[in-house]
């Protein structure tokens, strides 16, 4: 063995002893409630798929003519050659649905937050984080070089005293809208109160509650009544609830321009496909439309919290899709992940790094296409695993 593979050889063999080991499973199907793993039909409780968009013969159909159209590959960046009238359409159609001036579009959620938090700050300046917040905001503030800071977890008082002791440089406050491994919301309101208090400006990245939120599903701002002034820097992505690939920012237009020019992932990064935008566009109307999709959601999620709290199960306060179920211990989150999976259930196991330690779960996510009897085996699943293992 080669001196490279056997350094890497006893990283791997560690994390596997430390039950941290991460596997890829293969699907033979499209997303659903239900899809197919290994020749099995299983019940899906692991999918950001939140309105169950993913495969709405509607997107399909939206992609399918785009692709007639535009061919497959946007065939340079946006700033090249790569941005398409559907491009255009897609970002106007953001800006109106989050109530922002404009919005600009990336590849990811992850080139998205590095490319905005590097595109304003640098040396100097300072980044204020949750410490919950996804690895892709932390890691767009380590990149950035500016000073990154993280503050309790939903903790205004915890945010203000560190930026009461700034005396230099700008200040930018980056937070999830919802967390993504506890399902929980940002107290949106008290922190931008807080931010414009000392001149910080506030980013909320709301991969998890668009679509999911507000009455036209334009995520955690609108359900909070913040626009543009409040919340200057909005994040969205587009692979989870609406079903789709790819993210967006959006805020004025000086904000937008800024990026343009400042933003390396978005500058140097081959556009979407044009047929991706076309179903995006698809999923944008259907969201905003289809109330039912979120009335449905939260009608399961009460079910299920409320058959959880009557079985004990030590979940999160969580009144998303996104539901953990706190086990702590690596091994036994894995344990059980197994076992569900042998009684037709897929449901991940999250465990550290993308937790803390100690704080390993059951990631179950809802969508609005599972029915109620889907819900209620889960549970009795659960019940009879936490009867079993205790």
């Amino acid at each position: 063995m080669n001196p490279l593979d056997a350094a890497l050889q006893a990283r791997l063999d560690q994390r596997r002893a430390d039950q941290l080991y991460r596997q890829r499973r293969t699907l033979d199907s499209a997303q659903g409630p239900r899809v197919r793993l290994g020749g099995r039909e299983l019940v899906n409780f692991c999918s950001n798929d939140y309105l169950g968009l993913a495969a709405d013969p509607r997107l399909r159909t939206a992609a399918q003519h785009a692709l007639d159209g535009w061919g497959v590959g946007s065939g340079a960046s946006h700033l090249v050659c790569g941005h398409t009238r559907l491009h255009q359409a897609l970002e106007e159609r953001l800006a109106a649905w989050t109530g922002r001036d404009r919005a600009l579009l990336f590849s990811t959620g992850y080139m998205a937050n590095i490319g905005v938090i590097s595109a304003l700050v640098g040396r100097g300046d300072h980044v204020l984080e949750d410490r919950l917040n996804h690895a892709s905001l932390l890691d767009g503030g380590l990149l950035s070089g500016a000073r990154l800071q993280r503050f309790l977890h939903n903790d205004v008082d915890s945010l203000g005293d560190k930026l009461r002791r700034i005396s230099a440089g700008q200040a930018l406050v980056a937070v999830d809208g919802v967390f993504s491994m506890d399902g929980d919301l940002a107290p949106l309101p008290a922190l931008a109160a807080t931010s414009a208090q000392h001149g910080a400006w506030l980013m909320v990245d709301d991969a998890h509650g668009l679509g999911v939120l507000g009455d036209s599903g334009a995520g955690s701002c609108e359900q909070l009544g913040l626009g543009q002034q409040q919340v200057p820097i909005l994040m969205g992505t587009l692979g989870k609830a609406l079903g789709s690939f790819g993210a967006f920012v959006a805020g004025s237009e000086t904000l937008i321009e800024s990026l343009i020019q400042f933003a390396r992932p978005y500058i140097y990064t081959t556009a979407l496909p044009p047929s991706v935008a076309a179903a995006t566009l698809a999923a944008v109307d259907i969201a905003a439309a289809e109330s039912w999709r979120r009335e449905t959601l939260q009608i399961l999620i009460a079910r299920f919290r409320r058959g959880a709290s009557q079985l004990g199960l030590n979940l999160g306060a969580s009144d998303t899709p996104i539901q953990p179920l706190l086990l702590g211990d690596s091994a036994r989150a894995t344990a059980w992940s197994e076992a569900l999976l042998a009684r037709g259930f897929w449901v991940s196991a999250i465990r550290p790094p993308t937790v803390p330690a100690g704080s390993a779960r059951l990631r179950i996510t809802l969508t609005a296409g599972h029915e109620t009897a889907d819900i209620d085996h889960l549970l009795e699943a659960l019940d009879d695993l936490q009867r079993k293992h205790g």
